[in-house]
């Protein structure tokens, strides 16, 4: 068990991880961030139905809108663990960008070194889900993808870190950067000394990880779906799956696949471990509280196994409404 009190906004502790003291830095904000998240920072307009849905149907529910983005819904995550997480990306100068600053540092997130763009509006995503899972999901993160090389300024300009002194701490990266921007952080000595943690944005953009296969770099975190992509191969499982992925390339690979067995593969051997069962309420974000919850575990000293059994927990309590957004 991970020492500590409940998880921040938390109607429930995650099973074993339970927030603690930051790693290693103190607080203020002139300390280096515990951990960089690096990726879309937007808002989420999140359609929520109680009834089973399917193409064409127009059901009573509640729409919401969130702070969200795979990078901010990780670097979230890592704040309600205790950490403070360090954001990269791109926002708007527009009045949603303004709020969304805002909404970030009440999260506990640093957002010194965001990207503030004068002629890019702040991103969305728009999302809308049923009883049955997710019905569909348009990501309009063009606005991060038009700023480039510009959000990674501070890991070469000497304020994180620079290619003579590389950043020498946890990177989560996320894949709504383009593939060229990923080609180029996959051979950048400014990454050299990262411990690097990847996952696409979603199933569509699977194929901008390559570059790490490519390099041996990183740590992958896919789901079925974008490991078939990944490999150009059907899967009936994350072990199938996984060990596809190394064999490929991947330094490791961490492949989940909803209710069934999800899998940590590396030159060492595979883990395997099937989620526990709960009630779905939800499912946008759980694949980036995952992530969060996997990183959060290892970088408190968890061996593979248990990183992976305290990761399927927290992904349960968040898709079952027992972690708050």
């Amino acid at each position: 068990m991970i020492p500590g009190d409940c998880l921040a906004g938390a109607t429930e502790c995650a099973p074993g991880l339970a927030r603690s003291a930051p790693l290693g830095h103190k607080s203020g904000m002139n300390e280096t961030p515990d951990i960089l998240c690096i990726g879309s920072v937007l808002w989420d307009v999140i359609g929520r139905s109680n009834g089973h849905m399917r193409q064409g149907s127009d059901m009573p529910g509640r729409i919401t809108r969130l702070p969200g983005g795979v990078a901010l819904n990780i670097a979230m995550t890592f704040a309600r663990f205790g950490l403070k997480p360090g954001l990269l990306s791109a926002v708007g100068q527009d009045p949603e960008g303004d709020e969304l600053m805002e909404a970030c540092a009440q999260l506990g997130c640093d957002t010194r070194h965001l990207y503030r763009s004068e002629d890019l509006p702040t991103d969305r995503y728009m999302a809308v889900e049923g009883a049955n899972g997710l019905i569909a999901a348009i990501a309009d993160a063009h606005s991060l993808e038009r700023a480039g090389s510009r959000i990674l300024r501070p890991l070469s300009d000497g304020t994180l870190g620079s290619a003579e002194t590389p950043y020498p701490g946890p990177v989560a990266l996320d894949g709504n950067l383009t593939e060229t921007l990923l080609d180029e952080i996959a051979r950048d000595p400014c990454f050299a000394a990262a411990d690097l943690r990847i996952a696409p944005a979603s199933p569509g953009k699977a194929e901008r990880l390559l570059p790490f296969l490519r390099a041996h770099r990183g740590v992958l975190y896919v789901n079925l779906e974008e490991a078939g992509i990944l490999c150009q191969a059907p899967f009936d499982s994350a072990p199938q799956a996984a060990a596809k992925l190394v064999e490929r390339g991947a330094a490791r690979a961490v492949v989940t696949n909803g209710g069934e067995a999800a899998c940590d593969a590396s030159a060492e051997g595979l883990i395997a471990e099937r989620p526990p069962e709960v009630l779905v309420t939800r499912v946008t974000g759980a694949g980036d509280t995952f992530m969060a919850a996997h990183i959060v575990a290892e970088l408190r000293g968890a061996g593979r196994a248990e990183a992976l059994s305290l990761a399927l927990d927290a992904a349960a309590a968040y898709v079952s409404g027992d972690i708050a957004s």
